[in-house]
C-alpha cells in the first residue's frame, strides 16, 4: 500500500492516512498543483498554511531548517509526537513535525522524507478520527485512503514558535503551554 500512496503522490494525486493524532489529507510539497488541490479538497483559506510533516530530524535538516537550542530540546522531547515547531527555511517560516505514527513515517520516507499533511476534514468540522470519517467529506477527491484503523490520537498538535528566548505557543493541543515552556528551558 506505502509504495501505491507513494506514486499517488508522486504523480500529484491526494491520499489520506492516518497519524498519531488524526487522519490526514497528503500532498507531495514539490507538487504546487497537488497543493492548491488540497486547499480546494478541504475548503481552506489559502492564507491558512499548511504544515510538513517529515520523518525525522534529519528531513528538518534537508527542507533547510537549522534548529535553535531551545527548538532542538523541544524536538529531543516530543519528536515523533504532536509537537509543531514552526521554522525558519530558506523560502520563509513553515509548520513541522514528526508524526509518531510508523505507517505515517514509513510514507513519509517513500516519499522523500516530507509531505504537506493536514488534518483529513473539510475546514472547519471535526478532524477524522477513522478512515471510514475521512471518507465521508474527501472520498471522492482522493486517490487513496490508508486504512490505519482509529488514531489514538484525536488531539492536535501543539504549535510552537521559537523567537530568539521567547516560546509561543499558537495553539495548545496535546502538549501543555506549561510543559512546553519548562522544556524549551527558556
Amino acid at each position: 500500500m506505502i509504495e501505491e500512496a507513494t506514486a499517488a503522490l508522486r504523480v500529484g494525486c491526494l491520499i489520506v492516512a492516518p497519524t498519531d493524532t488524526v487522519y490526514g489529507v497528503c500532498a507531495h510539497p514539490a507538487n504546487p498543483e497537488a497543493i492548491e488541490q488540497l486547499y480546494v479538497v478541504k475548503g481552506r483559506p489559502e492564507t491558512k498554511p499548511i504544515p510538513l510533516l517529515v520523518s525525522d530530524a534529519t528531513a528538518v535538516r534537508a527542507i533547510g531548517a537549522e534548529l535553535s537550542e531551545p527548538e532542538q530540546r523541544l524536538a529531543d522531547a516530543f519528536w515523533p509526537g504532536p509537537l509543531t515547531l514552526i521554522v525558519q527555511t530558506p523560502s520563509g517560516s513553515e509548520g513541522v513535525r514528526v508524526p509518531d505514527h510508523e505507517a505515517m513515517r514509513a510514507l513519509l520516507r517513500a516519499s522523500g522524507g516530507v509531505l504537506r499533511v493536514t488534518s483529513a476534514n473539510l475546514s472547519g468540522e471535526p478532524p477524522a478520527l477513522t478512515a471510514e470519517q475521512a471518507r465521508e467529506p474527501l472520498g471522492d477527491r482522493v486517490a487513496m485512503i490508508l486504512d490505519g484503523g482509529p488514531v489514538d490520537g484525536g488531539i492536535p498538535s501543539s504549535v510552537v514558535r521559537v523567537t530568539g528566548q521567547t516560546l509561543e505557543v499558537l495553539r495548545e493541543g496535546a502538549l501543555s503551554t506549561a510543559l512546553l515552556v519548562r522544556t524549551a528551558s527558556l
